[in-house]
């Protein structure tokens, strides 16, 4: 079967070819009223300005008016029949043998922005944000270090997926710099708990679901079912204060430590766009109660990278590779136990996977399980560190490899800033 092609030019290696179509949310300038969009290589196809010519004309978003909103919830709502339609849609007016958009100068004037030049925003009203803690290996390399070998992983672990809800209100795109946060610490001794900037400050390489419909209150949605409540996946860099952290967590878990900032991509990659890239995911055993068991249990390849550039430095490294394949519990079953109890998931509402770290410790997720708490300095063109250092950069890249074409998500990227005094 033929490569399906866009009269856009793409490059080969680019995150953004037909086959793709991520959404965003763009603002041409600072001034202008942010719009949904997707990509297509270097570009930003305005979806505002598509529906105003009335080329979605499919049974479904034939006269909606979802694609004239600041964001992308009422899209969300709208549920799979909708996303299909219009993913359907877009890659026939984008591909090369159609000449609806190709061929109309003032449409395509008024319809396409270069991505270098745009203001890109959050996509989503994010109502709630839940973080979970998937990665059996992550979850391992903890345990090993605060609880030793006995205990490395807790039973519950294995029965159910373990999360926490975290704070909405601090979750900021791409580009967004990072401050550095204050908070306490362990005493030494018998001295009064430390106070201040965090000193062991860290990122953890991670991705999120984007909630569609939802469900409501009372009504749990069933693990068969739960692909059709996930829109797509984004990068999440959920940076996390470990000495705060450390000193906070016992006994109801993250706080402090976590809520000062999670960073997001742009572009929200589809279930459909990442399907040709789905795999087996992990044997389970114990084997997972009904509630729980998967007729099919997905994951996806896509291969994962951080890069950290020091503080002064002209160049980054690339400091781990990882793959979403390294999930342990899936992001249907994440959103299943979710609700399970009656809760209630509405649109734009993201779930984070928790850091996906692999088996080897060039793929682990996160600086504390890369140094192992500090023990073992990164070394990197001649210099070393452990935790991040004011002025440092940190970007992840997502990308799947398909066959002449690559399905990505462009880069999640933040830099530290000093603590406020």
């Amino acid at each position: 079967m033929a490569l399906l092609k866009s009269f856009v030019d793409v490059a080969p290696d680019s995150h953004f070819p037909i086959q793709n179509l991520p959404y965003g949310v763009f603002k041409p300038d600072s001034n202008s009223p942010p719009r949904p969009a997707v990509a297509i290589g270097d570009s930003v196809l305005d979806l505002s300005a598509i529906s105003e010519a009335g080329l979605f004309d499919g049974p479904i978003l034939n006269g909606s008016d979802c694609f004239l909103q600041p964001n992308l919830n009422k899209f969300l709502a709208m549920g799979r029949p909708a996303w299909k339609e219009a993913r359907s849609t877009l890659q026939r007016l984008l591909s090369s043998t159609e000449p609806t958009l190709r061929d109309n100068d003032a449409l395509r004037r008024k319809s396409f922005f270069e991505m270098s030049k745009v203001e890109m925003v959050v996509p989503m009203v994010i109502g709630d944000y839940t973080d979970f803690f998937a990665s059996m290996h992550h979850a391992k390399n903890c345990g090993l270090m605060f609880r030793g070998p006995q205990n490395a992983i807790n039973p519950n672990w294995f029965r159910l997926p373990i999360a926490y809800h975290g704070r909405a209100s601090s979750i900021v795109i791409s580009g967004t710099d990072i401050i550095r946060p204050r908070g306490q610490g362990h005493p030494q001794g018998n001295s009064e708990p430390y106070f201040g900037p965090s000193k062991k400050l860290d990122f953890e390489l991670e991705m999120a679901a984007v909630v569609g419909p939802g469900n409501e209150l009372g009504k749990p949605i069933d693990v068969n079912n739960a692909a059709d409540h996930i829109f797509g996946l984004v990068l999440m860099n959920d940076w996390s204060a470990r000495d705060i952290q450390a000193w906070e967590y016992v006994p109801l878990g993250p706080f402090l430590g976590k809520s000062f900032g999670t960073t997001v991509s742009p572009w929200i990659v589809t279930l459909d766009a990442l399907e040709p890239f789905s795999c087996q995911a992990p044997k389970q055993d114990p084997s997972p109660l009904p509630y729980l068991a998967e007729k099919e249990s997905v994951n996806y390849d896509i291969s994962l990278e951080v890069q950290l550039k020091p503080c002064g430095k002209d160049e980054s490294s690339v400091i781990t590779k990882s793959n979403f394949q390294n999930l342990y519990w899936t992001i249907t079953q994440q959103l299943a136990h979710h609700t399970v109890n009656g809760c209630n998931l509405r649109p734009g509402d993201l779930l984070g996977t928790g850091t996906i770290s692999g088996p080897e410790p060039d793929s682990y997720g996160c600086l504390l399980e890369l140094t192992w708490n500090g023990q073992k300095p990164l070394s990197m063109n001649g210099t070393t560190q452990t935790f991040l250092q004011d002025g440092d950069q940190v970007t992840f890249s997502g990308v799947c490899k398909g066959d002449g074409y690559s399905v990505g998500f462009g880069t999640c990227t933040g830099k530290i800033l000093p603590s406020l005094p």
